[in-house]
Parts: C-alpha cells; structure tokens; sequence
C-alpha cells in the first residue's frame, strides 16, 4: 500500500487514527488540592500523558502523572484547574508528551505542548520528539572546534564562543538579559534559532518578537512560550518542547541556537512540583528534584555525532547573588558564563558585559593564536585600569607613575567604544577583529576572521 503524505486531508486523519490505541485505562478523580490532582487510576506510569474530563462544558484538561502513591496517581494539569471536581474521569493515553516537528516550525509560535498559538493552523507532520529525549552519548559528541559568530562585539572578540557550547546569562533584573538574547538571535550565523520563553511576562512576548527579534529574525526562528501565569507545569514541559524542537532542527545537520529565558523560572516551577507531589525542601527551600532535573536539560544541549546546538541560558540572580543555588548549580554544569552588571547598565554601558567576571571556557579552542593575544592584552588593560580607577577617579593618580596604568587610561574610551554596542547593530566577526587589532596594536590574520573558524587544534579553517 503507497503511503499517503500527511499534508494532505486524508493524510491528517490516517496519521490521527494511528495514533489512537483503541483501550483506554481509566480512573476517577478523588482530591483536588493547589496544584496537585488525585485519582484512582488508571494504571500509568510517571510522565504519561492523560485528559480529565471536566462537567459542566468545562470540557478536556490536560495533564500528567507527576507521582504514584499506592494506587493513587498524582496528576497535574497543563490548564487552569477550574472546573474539576471528584468523579471526574481521567484517561490515560498511553503516550508521553510528543512534539510534531518538521521545517514548518520556522516562523511559528508554540506553547508547552507544542500546538501553535499563532494562529497559522495546525503543524501536519508523522514524525515526533520525545519532549523528555535522553542527552546524545557522550562518546559520540562531536569535539567542539569551530567558533561561532553572534553578532556581539564583546560576545564575539573577547568571549568566542564554540557551536555547541553551553552559556550562562547571569543577571539581576532589569539588566538587559532579553535584549542580549534578541541581538544574539538576530545577528547570529547559526542556520535555526529556537527561543523558549519560560515563565516571562505575557507582555514581553510579543514585544520580543517584534523588538528583538523582527521579521528578519523570525523567518529563521521558532519560538516556544510558557508565560508566568501558566501552570508550573506548563513552564516546566516548556523547556523541555523548546530542546525537542532544537534537537529536531540539529538532527537534521544544522547548526541551532537555542536562547533560553529563564533557568531560574524552570527550577522554580519545578520546585512548585516537587512540594505539591511531597518532597522536602532542600537548599533554600528547593527540592532534591530541581538539581536533579537541570544537568538532565542542559545536557541535552552541545554537539552531536549530526549537527549542534549552542545554547544561551539566562540565569535570574536573585539579590545579585552569584552563589545562589540556581546560579551555583548551572555555572557548574556549563561550558562558560557571562555575567551582565548593573554598574554597567546604570550608566547606559549596552549590553552590559561584564567582561572580566565572565568567562568562555572554549574560547582559546576556537579562536587563533593572535587573537587569543588580542583579547588577553584588552583583558589586561581592563584589569589594570579596574584595579587603579578609584585613583584615577579622586585625582590621586600622577601619570607617568605606572606605564602599565597610564596605557590603560590612554586606551579606556577605546576600549569602551569597541564593548558599547547598539540594540540594532550587527558587528561582523571581521569587523570585530580589526577593531580588537587595532586597540592592541596587531594586525589579525585574514583567516583568523573566518566564521565557523576551526580552532588551532585543527589547523589551518
């Protein structure tokens, strides 16, 4: 029998009906409490799909088995709660959560499950992910050795950053996270983006489509959302859509950028679980679940033996605490961390990179010899001038008195020309080199410029 494609009309049903498992388990609801639903029944097993069947034309809510307790099964919804009451009934369906992907996914906008919320009809594909897909082995993870270019003067020169790395965003509020995002997603040479916004304000979504991203940006970007007022549930299976879809697009030999917005509200609902299903509270009031859960997400993310996928992950740092749980955990688990200041924001200093508290752990695998040189001599003279600016600042410094100092003081609005950066402007890497040459002093070679530059382990790009 020849295979029918599933654009079509009679496609989509034939792809629904073998989708349908014609047994269901069943069960009841018997408590209602918070977050949490219990049921007698059916027989699932833990992250199985089910659907509630509310009265009243409250109609179907989603859920997930969350926990077992003897027989009892703790749920909790995708939706809103209301509406349920106990007798409900509960059908398993036999499945975890599945994303449909294919390249329709370019340009449109999805919530936690996967359904589009745009409004450009629904996305027809047989082939599915695994929202919960176990990280590639580590044995066949391509060894990182290409730079990859994000348009960001200070990102690009200073903090090179590998396909297939992993970063931190770390910054309090108001700092400027969403906006670095936007410039990376926009400016950057990767072939896909995928920007899952977790637990962000139902305002910024569409401002960050049409702000930071634009119409040039989305062509080439899928954008996954789970605002603030949804259930934890929802901005928890969020996160984990966001990295299918990645994983999807890397599958297929592309090189992705994911952008991430937040860990911090992924460990939170998380956290909301993990007490509602009865776990104790462990550091700070979060459970032994969030830090199990994390490495678990993040490491889903690098290279593979097909293509990459180079992940952005703000971290919000609650009171400016570097050492916080959260932002203890994930700086442990990435390949590196840039750190946004306040001191910086405050006196408009965009974006906001604090370029010595912040690190790339792959940059000197990917970027040349003099380049290297480069970056390490401007690193040098901001220390200098770090560590002397109280001085300078009160008139207490003589010039002439410190060589090391008077040369950082002759380079600092240089300097600070090259890392101030507007929202709307796109450096390119050669750009970004000739400026960070000229500072030093160094002519960088052509072929240190090139995007998805190999690194000096590998030769010649």
């Amino acid at each position: 029998m020849t295979a029918v494609p599933a654009d079509t009309i009679i496609g989509k049903y034939l792809e629904t009906a073998s989708q349908v498992d014609p047994i269901k388990c069943g069960g009841r609801v018997v408590k209602v409490q918070g977050l949490l639903i219990e049921s007698r029944g059916p027989q699932a097993i833990i992250g199985e799909q089910c659907r509630i069947e509310a009265p009243k034309g409250e109609g179907i809510i989603h859920a997930e088995v969350v926990g077992l307790r003897e027989d009892t099964v703790q749920l909790m919804a995708y939706d809103d709660t209301g509406g349920i009451e106990v007798g409900c009934r509960v059908i398993a369906s036999g499945q975890r959560l599945e994303i449909p992907v294919s390249e329709q996914l370019l340009g449109r906008v999805l919530d936690c499950m996967g359904r589009p919320l745009d409004g450009k009809g629904g996305i027809a594909s047989p082939l599915r992910y695994s929202a919960a897909a176990l990280p590639p082995d580590p044995l066949t993870r391509q060894r990182i050795t290409r730079r990859i270019v994000t348009g960001v003067r200070a990102i690009d020169g200073l903090l090179s950053v590998g396909r297939g790395q992993r970063l931190g965003i770390f910054a309090g509020s108001g700092v400027g996270k969403s906006t670095l995002l936007g410039m990376i997603a926009r400016n950057t040479n990767a072939g896909v983006n995928v920007v899952a916004l977790i637990g962000e304000r139902g305002r910024e979504v569409n401002d960050f489509i049409a702000n930071d991203l634009g119409s040039g940006g989305m062509t080439k970007t899928v954008v996954v959302v789970s605002p603030s007022n949804s259930p934890p549930l929802a901005r928890l299976r969020g996160a984990y859509t966001a990295t299918a879809v990645a994983e999807y697009f890397r599958d297929q030999g592309m090189d992705v950028m994911l952008l991430f917005d937040s860990v911090t509200r992924y460990a939170r609902a998380q956290r909301e679980i993990g007490l509602a299903i009865g776990e104790p509270p462990a550091t700070r009031g979060y459970t032994p679940s969030v830090f199990d859960s994390m490495p678990k997400l993040l490491e889903r993310c690098g290279a593979s033996d097909r293509g990459t996928i180079t992940g952005f992950y703000t971290i919000l740092v609650d009171g400016d605490d570097m050492d916080e749980p959260v932002s203890d955990t994930v700086r442990g688990i990435l390949d590196g961390h840039i750190v946004l200041s306040r001191r910086l924001a405050e006196s408009y200093h965009y974006p906001a990179v604090d370029v010595l508290g912040s690190i790339s752990r792959l940059a000197p695998a990917v970027s040349g010899p003099v380049t290297r040189k480069a970056a390490g001599y401007i690193r040098h003279l901001m220390a200098v001038y770090n560590e002397a600016e109280d001085l300078i600042n009160v008139g207490a410094y003589r010039q002439g008195s410190n060589p090391a100092i008077d040369e950082a003081i002759a380079k600092k609005a240089a300097i600070d020309a090259f890392l101030i950066q507007a929202v709307d402007e796109r450096s390119s890497i050669g750009d970004t080199c000739r400026l960070m040459g000229e500072i030093a002093g160094m002519e960088i070679p052509p072929e240190e410029t090139l995007p998805y530059r190999k690194g000096p382990r590998d030769g010649a790009p």
